[in-house]
């Protein structure tokens, strides 16, 4: 039996080249219309604002550029704003109708920072106030964790950060960009047998700690937050790869499980330690590591980490008898 989730998951390469085709140009001029603020405020919550993270570290890790993550909340209870700042702030949403995130839309309007939304609803609120709005065409998404509305997000973020930031790394990052929907049609194709066992092997499995650092972090983030929680109804909790050696380092040991995002660049160091230290205990290490789906800059991993863990939710979803991607208490609107 297939589940709604099935076609969603397999629409990400469709979604991908319909909004590089509508959208390419648009999310150019906002980089241009961006690259001289002091800085650039990004709010989302769950696969939204792990996309955040995701292009806040990919980032930094070549650029100066001003960057603050913040869950809407946080942006319109806590942060403050001076009306002459020069800044900016993109707002992140599928639904486009996320409470918190547009009232942060508006709070920044009201104070005159320039604002873009990004959503897969040209009709919502946020496609309709914010200044400029990208509109990911992935049609309707019902998989509460998102799958091609996340790729599509993401890819958006990519592509206006990557053309603002005007260096070497950045133009061979952008080069790639444009070919992952290709990469993704192939591992939709490749990875779904082998996470499908994997799946079947930790069925009993009840807590996951996903660990992910420096480029994987926002990645490990959504794995634990919206597709374990809410998609496998599975308990987890996402850990930086530089903070293992607190509170998670006294926890591990024979029976407990813990995920790796791995990519091989330098925040690696600290996920390797973790996983041999994890190894010598006897943990139930899963580990997903670039090397093993994709030859691509190291900046791009989530997007080819993406597909397996997808899969490996879909099926450990359907092996303890739940519908991926189905809510008990939560929707895509409604919060």
């Amino acid at each position: 039996m297939e589940y709604e989730m099935y076609q969603e998951i397999m629409d990400q390469p469709i979604s991908l080249r319909r909004t590089i085709e509508s959208e390419k140009e648009h999310l150019e001029a906002i980089a241009n219309e961006f690259s001289d603020l002091d800085k650039i405020f990004l709010i989302g919550c769950g696969s939204s604002i792990s996309t955040c993270y995701t292009i806040r570290d990919a980032i930094k890790s070549i650029s100066d550029l001003t960057i603050d993550v913040q869950t809407g909340y946080e942006f319109v209870e806590h942060q403050y704003l001076n009306k002459g700042s020069n800044m900016g702030i993109i707002v992140t949403s599928q639904s486009g109708e996320t409470s918190d995130t547009l009232a942060a839309l508006r709070k920044a309007k009201e104070n005159g920072l320039k604002t873009v939304s990004i959503t897969n609803m040209p009709g919502s609120s946020m496609a309709k106030e914010a200044d400029e709005s990208i509109i990911t065409l992935c049609d309707e998404e019902h998989a509460i964790l998102g799958t091609k509305t996340y790729i599509t997000q993401l890819f958006s973020l990519y592509a206006i950060f990557f053309n603002i930031v005007k260096n070497e790394r950045a133009e061979k990052v952008l080069k790639q960009l444009y070919e992952i929907p290709d990469l993704v049609e192939s591992l939709l194709k490749t990875t779904e047998e082998d996470n499908k066992k994997l799946a079947e092997a930790n069925k009993d499995v009840d807590l996951f700690y996903c660990m992910g650092g420096g480029i994987n972090f926002g990645l490990s983030y959504k794995l634990a937050m919206t597709m374990f929680m809410e998609g496998a109804l599975k308990h987890a909790c996402p850990v930086y790869a530089g903070e293992f050696r607190h509170g998670l380092i006294e926890r591990v040991e024979k029976g407990v499980t813990v995920v790796f995002l791995k990519s091989g660049d330098e925040y690696d160091k600290v996920t390797l330690r973790a996983i041999n230290f994890c190894k010598d205990l006897g943990v139930n290490n899963i580990i997903f590591d670039l090397k093993d789906y994709a030859d691509i800059d190291l900046l791009l991993t989530p997007f080819a980490l993406i597909v397996p863990l997808e899969w490996f939710i879909y099926h450990l979803s359907i092996f303890n008898g739940e519908d991926p991607g189905s809510t008990r208490h939560i929707g895509k609107v409604r919060y």
